[in-house]
C-alpha cells in the first residue's frame, strides 16, 4: 500500500483444501508468467489462517512432497485484502467458489475472475472473466486454462500438484465415486503425457488418500475445523463439518458433547451438522451423518429436511445415538456429496 504497488490476489474457499490450495497455487503462477508485463504482482492466497495449516493434512503432504516450503506461502491473516481494496489496489480471482461470505462482501467488486466447478449461485457481468463448469475439480479447469496458454509454461512441480489433486477429487478416476468427468480424466492423461516420469495414480491417490484421513493426531476442535463449511441462515448460523472416522467412532470420542458445545458457542453456531465419509477398496464411499444443536427445533427441523429431502433424495436410515441432542443416520444415497447436502441445509435455514 506504501508503494502503491498494485496486487493481484488468486484465492480459494474457506474450506482451503486441497483442491482450492493447488489451484490458487497453479493459476497465479500461470497468470504471474504468461501475462505481458503485468502491472500488478500475482499473489496466491490460502484462505484460513496460517495456524490452521496444520489441520489440512494431505495439502501439506503434497506440498512437502514437492519440496513446496510452508514458509513461501501467504495465509488469509497475512495480507490486507480490505486495506489493499480500499486503496484501490487489489484485483480479485476466484478459484473453487464464485461467492464470497458476508464478511467479505466488500471485497466483491474487486473479482476480475472466478473459475469454479460448483452450480452457479449468482451471476456476475462483464468484465468478471466467469468459467463455471461442472467437473470433478477446479484443479481439471486451470489445468485446462494452462493448457491453452503460451507453450512451455507448465513445468513439473506444477504438473505434480495439479495430478495428484485431481486424482484426490475425483477419487483415483473412479466413476464408482459419482465424481469424475470425461474433462478431468483427459487432464490427468494430458499431464501423464506431458511429463511420464509422474508416479503411478494409485501410487499418487493412496499417499493423499492416507494423508487426508490421517486424522490421529487431531483433536475433536481441530477434527470439526478441518474440513469446514458454514451456512448463514437470517438469524442462524450452522457449522458443516467433512469427518474422516467413521460415525459410531467420532460419537464414541471422550468428551465429545463438551466438544461440540464449546465448539458451536465459541463461534456462534446455532447447530453442526457433521457427515462422514469413509472409502472400501473399490473407492465406493460409505456416508453417515450426524445433526447436532441444543435446540430442539432446529435440530427437528434440519433433520426433516435431511430425511424428506428429494433434490437429491439421501435415502437416510436413523442409527442409535448416544446423545439426545444428536441425531444420527446412515446415507443409503453414498453419491450426494456433501456439496449436494449444502442446498437441502440452506434451504431449510
Amino acid at each position: 500500500i506504501q508503494h502503491h504497488r498494485e496486487i493481484h490476489v488468486v484465492m480459494g474457499n474457506e474450506a482451503c483444501d486441497l483442491d482450492s490450495t493447488v489451484s490458487a497455487l497453479a493459476l497465479a503462477y500461470f497468470l504471474a508468467q504468461s501475462s505481458p508485463a503485468p502491472a500488478a504482482a500475482f499473489v496466491p492466497v490460502l484462505n484460513i489462517p496460517r495456524a490452521d495449516f496444520a489441520l489440512r493434512t494431505e495439502t501439506t503432504f503434497l506440498l512437502r512432497d514437492r519440496g513446496v516450503p510452508a514458509a513461501s506461502l501467504i495465509f488469509r491473516d497475512e495480507i490486507d485484502l480490505g486495506g489493499l481494496h480500499q486503496a484501490g489496489l487489489l484485483s480479485l480471482t476466484l478459484v473453487d467458489h464464485h461467492v464470497l461470505p458476508g464478511a467479505d462482501a466488500a471485497l466483491e467488486e474487486a473479482v476480475v475472475e472466478v473459475l469454479d466447478h460448483r452450480p452457479l449461485e449468482r451471476h456476475r457481468g462483464p468484465p468478471c472473466r466467469v468459467t463455471v463448469e461442472p467437473v470433478g475439480s477446479c484443479a481439471t479447469l486451470v489445468t485446462e486454462r494452462i493448457a491453452q496458454g503460451p507453450p512451455g509454461l507448465l513445468d513439473r512441480t506444477t504438473a505434480a500438484l495439479l495430478h495428484g489433486t485431481i486424482l484426490l477429487d475425483c477419487i483415483n478416476l473412479s466413476p464408482a465415486a459419482g465424481k469424475v468427468t470425461p474433462r478431468d480424466v483427459a487432464c490427468v492423461a494430458l499431464l501423464e503425457e506431458r511429463f511420464p516420469e509422474l508416479p503411478p495414480r494409485d501410487s499418487v491417490f493412496g499417499a493423499l488418500q492416507a494423508a487426508k484421513f490421517d486424522v490421529s493426531g487431531l483433536t475433536t476442535e481441530q477434527m470439526l475445523r478441518k474440513d469446514l463449511k458454514v451456512l448463514s441462515g437470517d438469524e442462524l448460523v450452522l457449522a458443516i463439518s467433512g469427518i474422516y472416522v467413521d460415525l459410531e467412532t467420532f460419537l464414541l470420542r471422550p468428551g465429545l458433547l463438551q466438544d461440540l458445545d464449546a465448539f458451536c458457542q465459541a463461534r456462534g453456531y446455532a447447530g453442526l451438522v457433521a457427515m462422514t465419509v469413509s472409502f472400501n477398496e473399490r473407492h465406493e464411499p460409505t456416508r453417515k451423518l450426524a445433526v447436532y444443536s441444543r435446540c430442539e427445533t432446529l435440530r427437528g427441523t434440519l433433520c426433516r429436511a435431511l430425511e424428506e429431502a428429494t433434490a437429491p433424495s439421501l435415502h437416510l436410515q436413523p442409527l442409535p445415538s448416544p446423545w439426545p441432542c444428536v441425531g444420527a443416520f446412515a446415507q443409503g444415497n453414498a453419491l450426494a456429496s456433501r456439496k449436494k447436502v449444502l442446498p437441502i441445509l440452506r434451504a431449510a435455514l
